[in-house]
């Protein structure tokens, strides 16, 4: 109980990855030797969609199915996305089947839009009014890294203890931590009190 709670005051869960797809693989998260899922109800994947930026106007008792349903079909999905990450960064092949169930719920529609040079140019927006499209939003997020993200630069913290994936897209592609606030500084700390200690012996 006491690592869920170090979990929660510490704000999560986070939007540190810098690609949505892995920030939704991070709502299971290990701090402190502790796991942690932030997605236990309904609302909860409801308030992390918007909190990502993708706006649904529902509230638990506005959303289709009986309860549940949208926390089971949240979950699925985040355990796929994380089991295909973990097969391109090991270099192996995937089956793209269960991604594509969520992708082919995706309701978009082409948009006529002028740039700043007024050249006009049609783009594809996507409706994010029913949370089966959000969730179809996350799944394109996740085959674009699939299949166009450079996994050299996708990685794990290399903090022990944690779990977090990131997109480095540092310049010089040397990031190592989640965040210096949960990790960076906590390696540290542990380095400096290893050097004490072995001063004082």
């Amino acid at each position: 109980m006491t690592g869920t709670v170090s979990i929660t005051n510490r704000g999560g869960p986070w939007l540190l990855a810098d690609q949505i797809a892995l920030d939704f693989i991070n709502t299971v998260a290990m701090t402190d030797k502790v796991t942690h899922d932030f997605l236990q109800a309904d609302d909860d994947v409801l308030h992390w969609l918007n909190k990502a930026g993708i706006e649904i106007q529902a509230s638990r008792n506005a959303l289709p199915g009986p309860p549940g349903e949208l926390l089971l079909s949240a979950r699925t999905l985040r355990e796929l996305i994380r089991s295909l990450v973990e097969k391109k960064k090991h270099g192996q092949q995937f089956d793209p089947d269960g991604l594509n169930e969520y992708l082919r719920k995706i309701v978009s529609y082409p948009k006529i839009i002028t740039d700043s040079e007024g050249t006009y140019q049609i783009i594809r927006c996507s409706e994010t009014a029913s949370p089966a499209n959000a969730l179809g939003i996350i799944a394109e997020a996740a085959a674009k890294l699939l299949t166009e993200g450079n996994f050299d630069y996708i990685r794990q913290c290399e903090h022990p203890d944690c779990t977090l994936w990131f997109y480095d897209r540092t310049k010089a592609h040397r990031r190592r931590w989640c965040s210096m606030a949960l990790c960076g500084n906590r390696i540290k700390i542990a380095k400096f009190r290893q050097k004490a200690e072995t001063e004082k012996s």
